[in-house]
């Protein structure tokens, strides 16, 4: 565990630390605490995934267990390796570890495959011929009883031999599946005697064509968990359905202390989507640039945007754990990102949409080296020099020929302050060929005790030593706040914002052509930038924008 994860202050209490600490101190499981992250590797992680990550993995850190790391890879049509190591990657990154505890469902097909066989011996599953449309026929709805398959009574001996054979390939896709015996009668569908094993000729990533009957999700689920020894098995409130199979598959394994199983609420971020379908689909479509596009909500995206680990992670322990279903403003992730940012970004100045200004009392050979606080809120970042010559690049937005009321930057015949460099008075503009103002003329000020009174303070960088650079805005994804809760006949699609992503080309100082990739600065007065770990321009640093100053959230809060 990293040091930046050690704090001092008493962890939040909530209902499955609560559920914890009451089985430690009773001497459950002889006290030990062991959970299990399980993601199948059909996609990247996202803030989501983040949530269950920091629950799963904190709670074994906090009582001194373990947390195991498990591809549930039992449906080979859509996992692949690739997104194994992304996995484990973003698990790295957030700040956790699994140690020699990594493990694969696909290590268990064997396991699993005789745990199926020993239910079928004792008359507990059954090998069932229903197509999918009688199967969904039969098992009826919530309100109404199922009816049993004609084969529920079949013999173990036939199912058994059945079974075997499916194994072994006679059988087509789809043609014989192997079902639980539970009820037919049961108002929860899952208890519905399902399916444990169907046929499926898809090659596996790591097992090739050794098999061609995979196990379900429900089926292999709590064997995984049963076989690793795991006590408390955190997962999403959507499974809360899913839970009494659990426990019936649990409960025919003859374990002195079998894993329990229970819910949180899923994070549910405005402005996004968190389905791995349809982050899929922006992807495949080429709506935004892959899976580390920086407006995705995937980890892989908000790394390469510049948000820090240990922003996301204070920012699970501020939603909480609870078991209600609620949609959590983005503008809390940006103030946890801005909120551990402003005490670690070093500054600098770049200016995106440039103005020239020319310094008609500074001498054109002229060059004086300034010096700038690295990060005000760390004393020990120190200082840099920032070179100044005569000629100079604005912000468009910091001059205006005519001001409104209230404007306070430059403009004819007012003067500002300029980031540790002095005064800036503007005495005249000119204009080019189509009539818009290419330059601002000024006289420069020395900085002094008994200086001029001045309202604003502008940045700027030396035009003689700027580097170009790209910048990238990101803004909301989305248009609506919550685009999973529009209606079906609505294509999600149709909501995406057309302006999530500016590109401007501008300014900045020597600084920043030294900045790493995946590091972030504050460029002063415009918000937080990353230089790009993916497009890297030898001649043009690219930046993509982290998020702005402007903390919307503690602006709610009332800070």
């Amino acid at each position: 565990m990293s040091d930046d994860m050690k704090t001092g202050d008493a962890p939040p209490q909530h209902f499955i630390r609560q559920i914890i600490s009451d089985d430690v101190a009773a001497g459950r499981y002889g006290r030990r605490v062991v959970t299990r992250f399980p993601p199948e590797p059909n996609g990247y992680l996202h803030i989501g995934h983040a949530k269950a990550i920091c629950i799963d993995f904190g709670l074994a850190l906090e009582f001194g267990g373990r947390c195991h790391l498990r591809m549930d890879d039992t449906n080979p049509s859509k996992e692949s390796m690739e997104y194994v190591e992304a996995i484990q990657e973003d698990i790295r990154w957030l700040g956790f570890d699994w140690g020699e505890h990594f493990y694969f469902a696909s290590d268990y097909f064997e396991r699993m495959y005789e745990v199926a066989c020993d239910l079928i011996r004792r008359g507990l599953a059954y090998v069932c011929e229903l197509s999918s449309e009688e199967f969904k026929e039969y098992r009826g709805v919530p309100t109404r009883p199922g009816r049993d398959s004609p084969w529920r009574n079949r013999p173990p001996e036939e199912s058994l031999d059945l079974f075997t054979r499916m194994r072994a390939g006679e059988f087509p896709d789809g043609s014989l599946c192997l079902r639980a015996k539970i009820d037919m009668a049961s108002p929860n569908l899952h208890l519905r005697d399902p399916v444990l094993y169907r046929i499926m000729r898809v090659p596996h990533y790591r097992t090739g064509d050794r098999w061609c009957i995979y196990p379900t999700y429900d089926f292999a689920h709590p064997l995984e968990d049963a076989f690793e020894g795991v006590t408390h098995s955190l997962c999403s409130l959507e499974f809360e359905v899913h839970r009494p199979l659990y426990d019936w598959v649990v409960s025919h394994l003859n374990l002195p202390a079998p894993p329990r199983q229970y819910e949180f609420a899923r994070l549910n971020l405005s402005y996004t989507v968190m389905s791995k379908r349809k982050l899929l689909e922006l992807v495949q479509a080429g709506v935004v640039s892959g899976w580390d596009d920086p407006r995705l909500p995937t980890l892989c995206g908000m790394r390469r945007r510049g948000y820090p680990p240990e922003a996301i992670r204070h920012f699970c322990d501020l939603i909480g754990v609870t078991k209600y279903e609620s949609l959590t403003d983005v503008a809390l992730l940006e103030h946890c990102v801005r909120e551990v940012l402003n005490r670690k970004a070093p500054r600098r100045m770049a200016v995106l949409r440039p103005l020239r200004v020319v310094l008609e009392n500074w001498p054109a050979d002229r060059i004086e080296y300034v010096h700038a606080i690295n990060n005000p809120e760390d004393p020990l970042a120190g200082e840099r020099l920032v070179p100044m010559g005569r000629e100079i690049w604005i912000e468009q937005d910091d001059f205006m020929e005519n001001p409104p009321p209230k404007f306070y930057r430059l403009s004819p015949g007012r003067r500002v302050r300029l980031r540790y460099a002095g005064f800036l008075n503007c005495v005249g503009v000119e204009r080019g060929a189509d009539g818009e103002i290419a330059t601002v003329r000024g006289r420069w000020e020395p900085e002094s005790a008994d200086g001029p009174k001045v309202k604003s303070t502008i940045h700027w960088v030396s035009a003689a030593h700027a580097v170009p650079i790209e910048a990238r805005l990101y803004d909301r994804l989305f248009l609506v706040e919550n685009p999973a809760d529009v209606k079906e006949d609505v294509d999600y699609r149709t909501l995406l914002n057309p302006h999530s992503l500016e590109t401007v080309r501008g300014w900045g100082e020597p600084a920043l052509a030294e900045c790493p990739p995946g590091q972030t600065v504050q460029f002063e007065r415009l918000g937080y930038f990353c230089a790009d770990s993916r497009d890297r321009h030898p001649d043009r640093p690219v930046f993509n924008r982290t998020v702005m100053l402007k903390d919307a959230w503690a602006k709610i809060r009332g800070d």
